[in-house]
């Protein structure tokens, strides 16, 4: 289809946006609008300033016959400050509080664009990390799991509490649950895992860390490589972590279920982004 540069910047963006970590050749939308590699080049040239300029992620360019365009995204540090500092504020109400510390998460999962810039948050923070699929535990990591693997571009597995006839034959680990201390089982179907993968961690709420080392010793069954760990909140008042390379969005600090109080304050994601922007 022919168009104008206008139009070829209106689709050319909705495409790379819609296609993260994918490398589009340049014939590819040379083909596309019929036009010219030069004026494909120029187009892209404008569209990567104002992804920057926006905070939107930027292009990498390859050069050569096997090269192309590949879009990454990424968060901007003002505006992953300025989100974070609103999830806390979400996640310091009151009525989030369960018995035992724990909270209410559900409305804060199922909301798709909370999900949307979580997802995105932690595709800024392994932008640079090798990575061939994310890891989960059922059932609230789940639409976690998949918001990043949307900007990742990579699948996602899920680990059960029990196996499912469905998934095949499977591999079972038994675990101490870091918080209860409770001998506890995690199951993976033998299908979902490649020998030498790069597995990506996402969990929603991690207190002492049973549940992700669970997770990294059922890696160690598979052969696969932990590529990093991400989580969304945090306990801060835990007598021993079981788990100490990780990033965390948000931490709870201080958890008063008499007066019904929460302090919430930002994890160490922003310490890490800040690192790496040096």
């Amino acid at each position: 289809m022919k168009l104008r540069r206008s139009g070829r910047l209106v689709d050319m963006t909705h495409y790379l946006l819609q296609n993260p970590q994918t490398l589009v050749p340049l014939s590819y939308f040379a083909d596309r609008y019929q036009s010219a590699k030069s004026s494909i080049s120029e187009d892209l040239g404008i569209i990567k300033q104002t992804f920057e300029q926006q905070g939107i992620g930027s292009l990498l360019t390859i050069p050569g016959a096997a090269g192309g365009v590949k879009y990454i995204p990424y968060t901007g540090l003002e505006e992953a400050t300025q989100f974070i500092d609103e999830l806390s504020e979400l996640i310091a109400k009151p009525d989030r509080l369960l018995p035992g510390g724990y909270l209410y998460m559900t409305d804060i999962l199922g909301n798709p664009k909370l999900l949307n810039k979580i997802g995105k948050m932690f595709a800024t923070a392994f932008k640079d990390t090798k990575v061939d699929i994310i890891m989960t535990m059922a059932t609230k990591g789940i639409p976690l799991a998949h918001a990043v693997a949307s900007y990742l571009d990579v699948p996602v597995v899920i680990v059960r509490r029990d196996s499912r006839v469905t998934e095949g034959s499977t591999v079972s680990i038994n675990y101490v649950s870091g918080s209860s201390k409770r001998i506890q089982t995690m199951v993976l179907a033998k299908r979902s895992l490649e020998t030498g993968s790069n597995v990506l961690i996402i969990d929603d709420f991690m207190k002492a860390g049973g549940t992700v080392n669970g997770m990294v010793n059922l890696l160690a069954e598979f052969q696969a490589n932990v590529a990093g760990i991400g989580v969304l909140v945090e306990s801060e008042n835990v007598e021993e972590r079981l788990v100490e390379d990780y990033i965390s969005l948000v931490k709870l600090e201080n958890v008063n279920e008499r007066d019904r109080q929460i302090e919430v304050n930002p994890g160490n994601f922003l310490t890490v982004m800040s690192k790496s922007n040096e």
